[in-house]
């Protein structure tokens, strides 16, 4: 099976999988992709497409290409991209995937639980990231950071380059939000001073503060105090 054969034969299998009535309601959350390039496919039955193709020759001839047409081909992608076990290939494979990456589920779907193993030496592809000036590969470096490096791996350098972030991305300060209210759920001594200090910009401040008192993870004596740290416009 060559290239293009492949590509038809998943592309039948995805659609075979579609879900219109999903795909309206999940086309309203990612404005940033253009809904005829949504097929409408539910995630789990998705990542259950992607582990059994993930055990074909044709997933290897799969990572082969992009850009890819669909929302649903990108997120198979990543979901292969979770698959592969060594740490050198898989990172091979997620620099050449992503600069395609354009919203924020697709790049949100990557977990890379293998990386706990690797994360001594993967912490420096994570800054590299960060620096960089695409905004879902910012976004992508800032969720591996706060999947992988606030428990046991925790340093406040890792904070610091969070904060330190000047984007007028609405998904890259979304994102950096998030890391800091999950932050503050696990590390609420080591990353208050981030808001008493009023180290980020306004924005990004607030909007920390408010999904940390959304969060169950922060006690209500916490959230009494976040108020009172709020930023008045």
């Amino acid at each position: 099976m060559n290239q293009e054969e492949m590509i038809r034969d998943v592309r039948k299998r995805l659609f075979e999988m579609q879900d219109t009535g999903y795909r309206d309601f999940h086309a309203r959350l990612i404005p940033t992709v253009e809904k005829e390039k949504i097929i409408g496919i539910r995630t789990p039955i998705l990542r259950k497409f992607a582990k059994e193709f993930g055990k074909t020759e044709e997933s290897e001839l799969f990572l082969k290409v992009l850009p890819h047409q669909y929302y649903e081909e990108n997120n198979l992608h990543g979901l292969l991209i979770e698959q592969v076990r060594d740490y050198d290939k898989c990172l091979e494979e997620l620099e050449r995937f992503l600069p395609f990456i354009d919203n924020w589920a697709t790049c949100d779907l990557l977990a890379l639980h293998m990386m706990k193993k690797h994360r001594d030496i993967f912490i420096r592809e994570v800054f590299r990231w960060i620096e960089l000036d695409q905004p879902y590969t910012i976004r992508f470096g800032i969720s591996m950071l706060m999947r992988h490096y606030l428990d046991e791996e925790f340093k406040t350098e890792y904070p610091e380059k969070v904060a330190t972030i000047r984007s007028e991305e609405y998904y890259v300060n979304m994102m950096r939000a998030w890391y800091f209210a999950t932050a503050l759920a696990k590390q609420y001594e080591n990353v208050l001073p981030f808001l008493e200090k009023r180290q980020m910009d306004v924005w990004t401040h607030n909007k920390t503060i408010q999904k940390a008192i959304e969060s169950y993870r922060i006690t209500s004596e916490q959230k009494e105090y976040l108020r009172t740290l709020r930023i008045k416009k």
